[in-house]
């Protein structure tokens, strides 16, 4: 779609009164599920959840749709798109068919009462309230009757008539932090906005808020953990509730206690965050790659040094993995650079240049955000497995850029005015790299060197 094209889809959507956006949203998620035009309607589901969430008008399709009011509870833990779920998340688009499911068989008289109560307008806010959390624990019930059914083939056929086998897996998890909504909700109000470092007032703090009975179970600790990784700056710093906890860094009396599920959460986070780097760079999109490669790190790193985790458990391996997989990644990557920046800078005979002849100003600034990432690697690289690559790579172009912008900028003296342009545009693109490998003082003085260059040879053709 064109830019025009948006802009006016977004200002239909955003003109559509709040009950209509509200059915729009689910008929589109309904497509989204099925996988029909799932493109259209991930778009349009995007743009009419910014409208919703944004207007001063969101609180009434939220407030109308029962099924928001139902999983209200699951919002930190929801997630969109098809990657893979660590522990205390859920998906999205597992909602739409267990709502739809208690509709129809799981909870239909409950969910019947509960849209009574939403469409009387004489209701306060505190029965509405009430009305919600009637709902909430019979969709828990329904939801742990037919999870808990060990009638085996019946039990299966149940849950397949409920939705796909990624929804089935999400069941019992809705059910689980449904049923400790409560729990959940004083434990979310308890922890501080944010927590910087870890320490160990702050560990006996939290260790004194997730000691509830509910809040322990196997299926819900997860999410409370989820809660508090939610308020950390450095999500890898939840393992130290499971080091206090086993009064050991031993990965295997951590892995013991029930706040094991901790270290499997920062790992999983670690392997999630590397995935989303290995996509930036495939993309050339580097904007977020030294933010990402900061948190992988400073979180492999964190968990060799505070956990003694051995290299041949599933931890290691889950571990050595990640940064295989990271070093792999960013090795080719880097390894591509200096060939960018040498057939941008290579200096051709003049009878190769055309008048003509031009240098991409974006294939200049991606090869710059290039040579920043090489950069940004070589601070991380010891952790990574990188270490060698990157210290070379870095040394080879610092070298070739220092003596090419120099021999560059002496060509300028001398160049003829059909390949001057081009020599020029060049000069320009070392002098940027120049700035990125060495600052903007030394780039700077190249930048006025190639001006007094080309002062010089003005003067020697008046001269002549």
């Amino acid at each position: 779609m064109s830019q025009t094209s948006i802009e006016r889809l977004k200002d239909y959507l955003a003109q559509l009164p709040p009950k209509s956006q509200a059915l729009l949203m689910r008929e589109f998620e309904r497509a989204a599920e099925r996988g029909e035009d799932a493109t259209v309607a991930n778009f349009v589901l995007e743009e009419l959840r910014k409208i919703v969430r944004g207007s001063d008008d969101s609180v009434r399709p939220r407030a109308e749709d029962p099924a928001r009011h139902l999983f209200h509870p699951l919002e930190p833990f929801l997630v969109d798109g098809s990657s893979a779920l660590r522990s205390g998340q859920i998906r999205r688009t597992s909602l739409l068919p267990v709502w739809q499911w208690l509709e129809r068989e799981g909870a239909a008289d409950a969910v019947r009462a509960f849209e009574a109560a939403l469409a009387d307008e004489t209701g306060s806010a505190s029965e509405t309230e009430r009305a919600v959390r009637r709902l909430q624990t019979a969709a828990a019930g329904a939801i742990l009757k037919i999870t808990a059914d060990d009638s085996g083939t019946d039990k299966q056929r149940a849950l397949a008539r409920i939705g796909a086998p990624s929804v089935a897996e999400d069941l019992a998890l809705i059910g689980a932090v449904l049923n400790a909504r409560e729990a959940l909700d004083t434990l979310n109000g308890r922890l501080p906005s944010f927590v910087r470092v870890l320490g160990d007032s702050q560990i006996s703090s939290l260790m004194g808020a997730l000691d509830v009975p509910s809040l322990q179970t196997p299926l819900v600790l997860p999410f409370a953990l989820s809660l508090v990784m939610q308020r950390l700056s450095a999500a890898w710093q939840i393992i130290r509730l499971a080091i206090r906890i086993a009064g050991s860094d031993d990965e295997v009396r951590v892995a013991a206690t029930p706040y094991g599920v901790a270290v499997t959460l920062a790992i999983d986070e670690l392997s999630h965050i590397a995935a989303s780097l290995r996509a930036d760079i495939r993309s050339g999109h580097f904007e977020n790659v030294s933010e990402h490669l900061k948190a992988v790190h400073d979180g492999v790193r964190g968990l060799r040094t505070e956990l003694d985790i051995r290299s041949d458990s599933n931890w290691g391996r889950q571990l050595a993995a990640i940064r295989v997989n990271i070093s792999n990644g960013l090795q080719s990557e880097i390894d591509s650079v200096p060939g960018r920046v040498r057939r941008l800078l290579r200096q051709r005979p003049d009878k190769d240049i055309s008048p003509s002849a031009r240098l991409d100003a974006a294939e200049v600034e991606e090869t710059a955000a290039l040579i920043d990432f090489v950069a940004v690697c070589r601070t991380y690289a010891s952790e990574l497995a990188i270490n060698e690559v990157t210290l070379r790579t870095y040394s080879d172009l610092q070298h070739y850029v220092e003596q090419t912008t120099e021999a560059l900028v002496e060509s300028l003296r001398v160049g003829e005015g059909s390949v001057r342009s081009y020599r020029q545009q060049q000069v320009k693109a070392a002098i940027r790299f120049c700035d990125v490998l060495f600052g903007h003082d030394y780039s700077s003085l190249m930048s006025r060197a190639a001006e007094n260059a080309l002062t010089a040879e003005r003067k020697s053709s008046r001269a002549g």
